[in-house]
């Protein structure tokens, strides 16, 4: 016979499944607006790359204190919800810790018992470690993270995650605690888990006073509470910057293996270039190549789905903007604000082709009504937010794109740039003087 409870969690689970699904398969198309970009070379360095940057968060341990408890909320969040299976199988049989019950048969209620341990105290170093972040966050006024950039949904959205995980791990603990009471008490349905020492220390001595039966209410509603709310966060997640801890694997897979100093040449002219000196692309099997339709990036779709990803990506940490040299001298620049922007152009126009059709054109652009040529322009090309982003981001790739189109398709470059142009034109070189007066210094170093 199926109970309520057996029917309620499955309504649950599958509404949520639905949501997520859909979320995550929306977020898929929006990034495949992007052009193609081939990424998928040396698959052994990407591995590698991945699991070091990603899963080992290596970048992240230039400042130690802040990574190693980001590195235990990260995996307290892993491992303590591997607790979500039992959950799960509860939930499905309407049963209570049906692991629990099994390893009691077989005698090994001890690696129950040492794993639900291991979970508590990793919840409570979640728990501490989010704590020191929002106080970190709104009392010390680190001024990354207080950026024009990091006002309403991007202050608030930070905030809300940590005290979202606080009150989760406190959910762990009271279910614990109250469940750890009621086997004291012999109440049937509660197995034996042996004694969990955290909760213990810090949630029973708050329920040992409550009737059994109110202490069921309080298990009943800190399970149901904790799955909920697992529920709830990943789809929430799907809305958050803190679906960089979803997106980091792929987007460190697909990173970019050049050297960072190395500017990659614009296919569109190499294309022609090739074509001027009568070479032919194998790859085109002798037939003409496609059209160009924009040199650089204008908005969105001209950007590579790499590109997408690493918008969707961003952790909105500010470690890019702190580096950054122009952002440093009072210039506009922020590399985190073109990687925010950029996100909130995708979710605009793909919400607009959702409505209407594939070319839908709102009027409207990345470059201008989100990026201004300001920004572009302030960046030195200094790679210096690619280097400090802990998930290797580039937010550079997406500046050289805007500012090609600036330059090649509207002819907006500053003077002095186009000065430059011109003499590296003519003179071969950014300064205005002939070719054949080069190497007059080294003359002058052999009269000395």
């Amino acid at each position: 016979m199926i109970s309520f409870q057996q029917i309620l969690f499955i309504v649950v689970a599958s509404a949520a499944a639905y949501f997520f699904l859909g979320r995550i398969m929306k977020i898929r198309k929006n990034i495949l607006l992007g052009r193609d970009e081939n990424r998928s070379d040396h698959p052994l360095k990407r591995w590698k790359s991945m699991l070091l940057v990603a899963f080992g968060q290596k970048k992240m341990f230039k400042k130690p204190i802040p990574a190693f408890l980001h590195l235990l909320v990260y995996i307290g969040f892993i491992v303590i919800n591997i607790e979500v299976i039992e959950f799960f199988l509860d939930g499905v049989t309407g049963k209570h810790r049906t692991i629990a019950g099994l390893l009691q048969k077989w005698d090994l209620t001890g690696i129950y018992t040492a794993t639900l341990n291991v979970f508590e105290f990793l919840a409570i170093g979640v728990i501490l470690s989010c704590v020191f972040f929002l106080i970190r966050r709104n009392v010390f006024k680190i001024k990354r993270f207080h950026n024009p950039e990091m006002t309403r949904w991007p202050k608030l959205d930070a905030n809300l995650i940590l005290i979202f995980e606080i009150i989760l791990m406190l959910a762990i603990l009271t279910m614990n605690a109250s469940d750890q009471i009621l086997q004291e008490r012999n109440v049937a349905g509660y197995p034996n888990t042996g004694l969990m020492i955290f909760s213990e220390i810090f949630a029973a001595p708050f329920y040992r006073p409550f009737d059994s039966s109110i202490l069921v209410i309080i298990e009943r509603i800190a399970w149901w509470f904790h799955i909920v709310g697992i529920f709830a966060f990943a789809i929430y997640v799907t809305y958050s910057k803190h679906l960089h801890t979803l997106l980091a694997f792929p987007n460190t897979y697909y990173a970019n293996l050049e050297p960072a100093g190395k500017i990659t040449n614009m296919p569109e002219v190499t294309q022609e270039v090739n074509m001027m000196l009568g070479i032919t692309n194998p790859e085109n099997d002798g037939q003409p190549p496609a059209e160009i339709k924009r040199l650089g990036a204008k908005d969105v779709r001209d950007l590579s789905w790499k590109n997408l990803l690493d918008a969707y990506t961003c952790t909105e940490c500010g470690r890019c903007t702190a580096e950054c040299p122009a952002n440093q001298t009072g210039q506009k620049l922020s590399p985190r604000k073109i990687m925010m922007d950029t996100r909130d152009r995708i979710e605009e126009l793909g919400d607009l082709i959702l409505k209407n059709d594939e070319d839908f054109d709102d009027g409207k652009s990345l470059l201008g009504d989100y990026i201004s040529k300001e920004e572009i322009f302030a960046c030195t090309s200094c790679n210096a937010c690619v280097e400090a982003c802990p998930v290797t981001i580039d937010p550079l790739s997406i500046i050289l794109q805007m500012r090609r189109f600036m330059t090649m398709e509207e002819s907006s470059a500053p003077s002095e740039w186009n000065a430059m142009f011109s003499n590296i034109e003519t003179s071969f070189s950014p300064w205005k003087f002939p070719p054949s007066d080069r190497f007059n210094w080294a003359e002058e170093l052999k009269n000395e």
